[in-house]
C-alpha cells in the first residue's frame, strides 16, 4: 500500500549502511529524529467537508477523512514535514475520482456552479507543491486521474499510442511492451508518476539523449477546461502560427484538467547496457562529458557525478570489501581523491550499441577516464527508482534530505554549480549547522546540461526549526540560481514553491502573456491557484 507519510509503497524501504552512518556523523553530526504522529491521529484533525451535495456528481466524489489527508499534500521536504507532524494547514474538501472525459466536464461545471476550487492530482509525486489546496475560502476539490489509466489506442503505422492522462509509469510501459514499444520516459518517480503529470510539469526521463524530453514525446490529446474542450491533433510537425501543444506542456493545471495523451512510441531496444568510468579530475570528466554531447554520440543517458557525490555514492554503497577492491584499481589507474564518475548508457540494436560504446570509451580514454565496465551501471539501473526511499532511512536517523536542480550553458556550469553548493554547504552557519552537499549533472545538451544538488542537514529540535532551516537554504539558493543565469526549474516544474522566482526568468511581459493565457481558459481562477503563478 503507498505510504501515506512518505514516499512509495509502505512495504518497501532500503536501510543505510552503517558506514554511510559513520560517513555523515563525521560531516555534520549526529541526527535526533523527530516523533512522527500516527494516521489515526492525523485523520482525527481533518475538518468537515464544506463541499455542498450534487447528485450528478456525487458518486465520484470520496469525502472520507483517510482520503482527504493522503491527497493534502505532495512529496517535497515540506510535504513530509507536515505529514510526519500533522501540522497539515489546509486539505481538499474532497477527492473525485473521474473515470471519463464526460466525468471531468461534470466536475467542471459543478465546480463552476459551486464556486469550488479544482485541484488535478496525477500520481502525487510533486516536489514543488503543485498539488497543495490553500485557503481562500472556497471548498477545494482534488480531482484524481487514477482511473484513467489505460492504453486506448495504439497506431502502429504512425508509431502514436494514446493513454489515459492518470497512467502511472509501469502501467504505460507494460501495456506498451505487450505491443513491443516503448515510450522510453523514466523519470526518477517513474513508478508513482503519470503521463498527465509528465506533461503538466515539463517532465524529463533519465534516458532523455535516446528518447528526448515530454516535449518531444507529447504528440496531442485531449484537454478539458472550464471554458470547454480542447484537442491538440497529432501533426509530426507545422509553422501554422504558435503551437497549442507547447502551451499545454508546462502549464501545471492552470489551464485544464489533461485526460487524454497522444505519445510518440519507438520500438523495443534489441540491447542496452550501462557503463561506468572514472575520471582523475571534475575537470576531466566535464570535458569529456561535453564532448560526448556535442559530437552526438549516440547515448541514451549520461550522468556525471562530481567528487563529492562519487565519493558519497561509494561510501553508502555498502559492499566495502569490493569498494577497497575498486580504490585500489583506480588508485593504480590514477584516479584517487578526487575522482569523478561517470555512468552512461546504450540502447538500440547490437550494431548501434557496439558504435556507441566504442566511440564513448574513446572520448574517455582520451581524458584519462578508467573504464571499469557494467557492474555498476547495472546496480545503477537496478536502483534507479528506489532511491527516494534513503530519505525515509535519513529521516529515522535525524536527517533532512532535498535536492534542487537547475540547468544553464557550458560557460556557467561551474561558476553555477559552485556557487549553488556553496549556498547550501555554509546556509546554516548562524545556526552552528553544516549541510552535506553533493551534485551530478544529469542531463546534457549541446548548449549545456542540468545541475542536481542534493543536500542533507540535521533536523532541528521541533518541526518548526527544521523548516525554518529548509526554507532558508531553498530560498537564498533559488534566489542565486536565478540571479546567476539558471532555470528556477530543469524538471520539477514550478508549483507553488517555485513560484516567486519565475518572473527573473521569464520577464515581466513574459509574465503577462502566461497570466494571459490562463484567464482565457480559466477566466474566473478556479484550477490550481498560486500554482506556476504566484
Amino acid at each position: 500500500m503507498r505510504r501515506w507519510n512518505g514516499w512509495g509503497d509502505d512495504q518497501f524501504s532500503l536501510e543505510l549502511p552503517e558506514q554511510g552512518r559513520g560517513f555523515l556523523s563525521e560531516r555534520i553530526g549526529e541526527g535526533s529524529p523527530l516523533p512522527d504522529i500516527s494516521l489515526a491521529e492525523a485523520c482525527k484533525a481533518v475538518p468537515e467537508s464544506r463541499l455542498p451535495a450534487d447528485s450528478r456528481v456525487e458518486s465520484l466524489i470520496n469525502r472520507t477523512a483517510d482520503t482527504r489527508l493522503r491527497h493534502a499534500r505532495g512529496q517535497s521536504l515540506p510535504d513530509l514535514l507536515a505529514m510526519r507532524s500533522g501540522d497539515i494547514g489546509q486539505y481538499p474538501d474532497g477527492v473525485a475520482f473521474p473515470s471519463t472525459g464526460t466525468d471531468v466536464r461534470a466536475l467542471l461545471e459543478y465546480a463552476s456552479e459551486n464556486d469550488v476550487h479544482l485541484i488535478p492530482y496525477g500520481g502525487g509525486t510533486s516536489v514543488a507543491g503543485h498539488i497543495n489546496p490553500v485557503d481562500q475560502g472556497r471548498p477545494v476539490l482534488t480531482v484524481s486521474l487514477a482511473n484513467m489509466n489505460r492504453l486506448l489506442d495504439l497506431d502502429h503505422e504512425s508509431q502514436i499510442a494514446t493513454f489515459g492522462a492518470g497512467t502511472p509509469g509501469p502501467l504505460v510501459e507494460s501495456q506498451l511492451r505487450a505491443h513491443g514499444y516503448t515510450l522510453g520516459h523514466f523519470p526518477q518517480s517513474f513508478e508513482l508518476s503519470t503521463l498527465g503529470g509528465w506533461v503538466a510539469s515539463r517532465s524529463s526521463g533519465q534516458q532523455s539523449l535516446r528518447y528526448g524530453r515530454i516535449e518531444q514525446l507529447f504528440a496531442g490529446g485531449r484537454i478539458e477546461t472550464p471554458q470547454g474542450t480542447l484537442d491538440i491533433p497529432t501533426i509530426p510537425a507545422s509553422s501554422a502560427g504558435p503551437d497549442i501543444r507547447e502551451m499545454i506542456l508546462g502549464s501545471e493545471g492552470r489551464m485544464g484538467l489533461i485526460t487524454e495523451v497522444k505519445t510518440r512510441v519507438t520500438r523495443l531496444p534489441e540491447q542496452e547496457s550501462f557503463h561506468v568510468v572514472f575520471f582523475p579530475s571534475w575537470d576531466q570528466a566535464r570535458t569529456a562529458a561535453r564532448q560526448l554531447v556535442q559530437s552526438r554520440v549516440q547515448l541514451s543517458m549520461l550522468r556525471l557525478s562530481n567528487a563529492m557525490e562519487t565519493e558519497t555514492q561509494l561510501a553508502l554503497a555498502g559492499h566495502p570489501t569490493l569498494i577497497g577492491w575498486l580504490e585500489r584499481f583506480l588508485a593504480f589507474r590514477g584516479a584517487e581523491d578526487g575522482k569523478c564518475m561517470m555512468t552512461f548508457g546504450v540502447t538500440g540494436s547490437k550494431a548501434q550499441c557496439r558504435s556507441a560504446l566504442s566511440e564513448a570509451r574513446k572520448v574517455c580514454s582520451e581524458h584519462a577516464g578508467a573504464y571499469t565496465g557494467t557492474r555498476l551501471g547495472s546496480k545503477w539501473a537496478e536502483k534507479r527508482f528506489t532511491m527516494p526511499y534513503l530519505r525515509e532511512a535519513l529521516w529515522e536517523m535525524g536527517y533532512a534530505v532535498d535536492t534542487l536542480e537547475t540547468a544553464t550553458d557550458w560557460d556557467n556550469v561551474d561558476n553555477l554549480l559552485d556557487q549553488v553548493e556553496t549556498s547550501l554547504r555554509e546556509g546554516l552557519a548562524d545556526r552552528n549547522e553544516h549541510a552535506h552537499v553533493f551534485t551530478h549533472l544529469s542531463h546534457f545538451y549541446g548548449q549545456g546540461c542540468s545541475i542536481y544538488t542534493t543536500y542533507v542537514f540535521r533536523v532541528g529540535d521541533g518541526y518548526e526549526e527544521t523548516l525554518k532551516r529548509w526554507q532558508h537554504l531553498k530560498h537564498t539558493t533559488s534566489e542565486l540560481i536565478v540571479h546567476n543565469r539558471g532555470t528556477i526549474s530543469h524538471q520539477h516544474g514550478v508549483g507553488k514553491d517555485h513560484a516567486p522566482y519565475l518572473p527573473v526568468e521569464k520577464g515581466e511581459l513574459g509574465m503577462q502573456a502566461i497570466r494571459a493565457l490562463t484567464d482565457c481558459f480559466d477566466p474566473d481562477k478556479r484550477l490550481n491557484p498560486k500554482t506556476l503563478l504566484d
